[in-house]
């Protein structure tokens, strides 16, 4: 067994992602246990406290996707828990999860961001729908992709072909947040660029292109078997993969983040442009992180043990 002790993975939460969470503890869990850690799983209830106070862990994983797990809430009970874990610190979350936020962190860093706009939901009651979303096709001009503000998982999300579609996609948006971000779709490759640092600094992982059978990367092409192809390392030329790799790079110094992201980008005419960044990145059987891990010749299990093993020593 491994001299890290007793380690606590939190996955679930009551986020629309709670299935996915579970699904990414499941296999962590099982993966740390390979790896000869002693791992076991908590979610984040009325327990939690009390559990880590009767006998805290040597550090914790993080495995919750969405509200709690990734706008740094959970982070700041373990902060105030004293208990070492692996990932951002509550601000740098924050700051992550919103992605307008990061857009704006992110532009700031010099990195490409698709034109777009982030409106609430009242800015349409206040001043007729009708005519701020002509407004919004004029200046950002079709297609577009529309999302909610904050979460993941592409609940909510909408890829805009026609003036026609976008109400449906706004009403749509809006059943999961009360901000709408309304990007200019920009046509390309999809990458999503894994990102670790065991200590040497950020390292970027190769970039996993994702390429959905049909239709677009929604939440079942994410997490359904077979919907979607994943091919790693994308297929990009050396200066692509260059640009994708430091764009991820870029994005993880720029927000603060720490141990591991994964950053969503698409590359097109040799540009990689920013589309938002996950501190708590999936490992389900679909996600692209663990794919990346294997196509470098990497186990789950033994990078994670890692972080967790950083996580414990600086105790924080």
């Amino acid at each position: 067994m491994s001299d890290l002790g007793h380690v606590l993975i939190l996955a679930g939460g009551l986020s629309p992602e709670r299935e996915v969470s579970l699904r990414s503890g499941a296999r962590l869990r099982d993966a740390l246990r390979e790896a000869g850690v002693d791992a076991d799983t908590a979610d984040a209830d009325a327990g939690l406290i009390p559990a880590i106070i009767a006998d805290p862990p040597s550090a914790v994983y993080p495995a919750i996707h969405g509200a709690s797990g990734e706008d740094g809430s959970i982070q700041e009970v373990l902060t105030l828990l004293g208990v070492p874990y692996v990932g951002a610190l509550p601000d740098a979350c924050r700051f992550a999860f919103d992605k307008p936020t990061a857009k704006a962190i992110a532009r700031a860093g010099g990195l490409a961001t698709p034109g777009s706009v982030t409106l609430p939901k009242e800015t349409f009651h206040d001043l007729g729908a009708g005519a701020v979303l002509e407004r919004i096709v004029a200046t950002l001009r079709l297609p577009l992709f529309v999302k909610p503000a904050r979460g993941g998982s592409a609940l909510g999300a909408t890829l805009v072909g026609s003036a026609e579609d976008l109400p449906g996609a706004m009403i749509s948006c809006f059943a999961y947040g009360d901000t709408a971000l309304i990007e200019r779709c920009v046509l390309g490759t999809e990458v999503a660029v894994g990102v670790i640092d065991l200590g040497s600094g950020p390292e970027a992982l190769a970039p996993v292109e994702i390429r959905p059978v049909a239709g677009g990367y929604d939440y079942a092409a994410r997490y359904t078997p077979g919907q979607t192809e994943f091919h790693v390392p994308a297929r990009l030329s050396p200066a692509e993969t260059k640009a994708a790799t430091e764009a991820a790079i870029t994005a993880h110094r720029m927000l603060g983040l720490r141990d591991v992201s994964r950053t969503d980008l698409i590359v097109s005419a040799g540009e990689a442009f920013f589309l938002e960044v996950n501190v708590a990145p999936g490992l389900t059987e679909t996600s692209t992180l663990p794919m990346a891990l294997e196509a470098a010749g990497r186990s789950l299990g033994t990078v994670c043990r890692d972080l967790l093993s950083q996580a414990a020593a600086r105790g924080t």
